[in-house]
């Protein structure tokens, strides 16, 4: 049976797809696509047109304006990608930050003699996350092997929650941008409660919304963690430590790797929130560092 040539334009897709067993399948990315390290040695056929170096509140700005004139926030490289002759290539339609727009991928390969199919993958939920990774293993014919890693996944979910309980409920406030500040959406709030937590800011299943320090304090919480979209932990921790002292914990965690990307490292960052809210538990110190 011939192997179904795939480009992935999502980084969570990339992350699934070598994580089921497909990674020698895919055979073109996106510049955000660096997880597994075999990934970032693919082709890139879409990269985002953000100049470098932008302070998070100019990265704010910048999105803002472009997203207000209908500025393309990413480029793709039609040539490229008709010169890859993928048979599937798989992208989003839920955040016009997140992924090149599906109708400029729709555009590009129209014109070949047999266009791919376009799959896109839109979680709005912690559910529609995992249920990402089953569907990726059936289109790909990788089903069984995805099965088996959300079998993986759930069982360390249900530790984790198991872990906390006759603990006190700590309420987080968990924010995916710091300057302004955004309340947490779609599956992170789920996280919070997956984690043995009060979820302060945010609506599971909605967009993150733009908020303010007022706000984040009247939310009472007792902690705070910083989780940056695109951030690492170094980043996550640098832009915490700028925050307004509200006198409360703050943390940071690795937002680009366990918490923006809807993909199978949603689970670390669960356990990372766990360990941020109830110490006792002897996790992977890497996964979060407290600022303040």
């Amino acid at each position: 049976m011939q192997q179904v040539r795939i480009v992935s334009l999502l980084p969570s897709a990339t992350e699934i797809l070598f994580a089921i067993g497909a990674g020698s399948q895919v055979v073109g990315v996106s510049d955000e696509c660096d997880y597994p390290e075999q990934a970032r040695r693919l082709p890139v056929v879409s990269a985002v047109t953000m100049p470098p170096g932008l302070t998070s509140h100019e990265i704010d700005t910048w999105v803002s304006q472009a997203r207000h004139t209908d500025q393309d926030l990413y480029r793709l490289d039609a040539d490229l990608l008709a010169s890859l002759n993928p048979d599937l290539i798989i992208t989003q339609d839920l955040c016009a930050v997140c992924a090149v727009d599906v109708a400029t991928v729709e555009q590009a390969v129209a014109h070949l003699e047999v266009p791919p199919q376009i799959f896109t993958l839109d979680p709005h939920t912690f559910d529609d996350a995992f249920a990402s990774i089953g569907t990726v293993g059936t289109l790909t014919g990788h089903h069984d092997a995805a099965e088996e890693l959300l079998r993986s996944l759930r069982s360390r979910l249900a530790a984790a929650w198991r872990s906390t309980i006759g603990y006190p409920t700590a309420r987080v406030a968990l924010l995916e941008w710091t300057d302004p500040p955004f309340a947490p959406g779609h599956w992170i709030p789920e996280m919070v409660e997956l984690a043995g937590a009060s979820n302060a800011l945010g609506e599971a299943g909605k967009p993150s919304v733009r908020t303010d320090w007022e706000s984040v304090a009247a939310s009472q919480p007792d902690v705070i963690v910083c989780a940056p979209c695109g951030y690492d932990l170094d980043g996550a921790a640098e832009l915490a430590a700028q925050t307004p002292d509200l006198g409360l914990p703050v943390w940071a965690v690795d937002a680009n790797a366990s918490f923006a990307r809807p993909g199978p490292r949603l689970v670390d960052g669960v356990e990372a929130l766990a360990m941020i809210v109830h110490p006792h538990r002897d996790d992977d110190q890497s996964l979060a560092r407290r600022v303040r």
